[in-house]
């Protein structure tokens, strides 16, 4: 009967020091690596923050719709006005400019570039301004006075509407059934009388 050595061997337990040690240290640098990223992702947004400044100068002293606003966060964005805004992409190297709306958020340029960019959030900038001229064009329509507008001519008799109709109906139900219940009362007591 021979002995086998590796049976009588105790297994080797693992080291739970050596492994928070291990993993400490992947996660320093795994948080190296997104500071770094997060520093390249709002320097990105600076540069383009400073290349749009002197398109939004241009925008009269009375239209304050459009202000660039850097916001750090996950993901950081680069505001232009309520609606408007810039974010990286995944890879931290491309623009993404979006424009929330009603229907949803919507991607209205993405590019690695500046030149790019830029130009089609300066043309974001100036349709905004047109929708404000329309809308406050409207408004001056919508408040001229009533001595401006013209008259509808007299409307023709209102045909009974039918809400009017069903409470007719209903009425007519009630009284009807009133009716049957009485006369079935009577039949009753004059069929069990004594």
């Amino acid at each position: 009967m021979s002995l086998d050595s590796s049976a009588s061997v105790p297994p080797q337990v693992p080291s739970l020091r050596d492994a928070l040690r291990r993993a400490r240290s992947e996660s320093a640098e795994r948080s190296g690596v997104l500071v770094e990223l997060r520093t390249a992702e709002m320097a990105r947004l600076d540069l383009l923050k400073e290349a749009l400044e002197p398109v939004l100068a241009q925008v009269p002293e009375d239209i304050d719709l459009f202000e660039s606003a850097l916001m750090p966060g996950d993901p950081a964005r680069l505001f232009v006005d309520q609606l408007g805004f810039v974010e990286m992409g995944a890879d931290k190297r491309t623009y993404r400019f979006f424009q929330d709306t009603r229907y949803g958020r919507r991607l209205i340029a993405e590019s690695e570039k500046l030149p790019v960019i830029l130009p089609a959030m300066t043309d974001y900038i100036a349709r905004r301004m047109v929708e404000r001229e329309k809308a406050l064009a409207s408004d001056l329509v919508e408040t001229a006075p009533a001595a401006a507008a013209p008259r509808p001519a007299a409307a023709p008799a209102e045909k009974p509407r039918r809400g009017a109709r069903l409470v007719g109906l209903v009425a007519l139900a009630a009284i009807a059934a009133f009716v049957v219940f009485f006369i079935l009362a009577d039949l009753w007591q004059s069929y069990f009388a004594p």
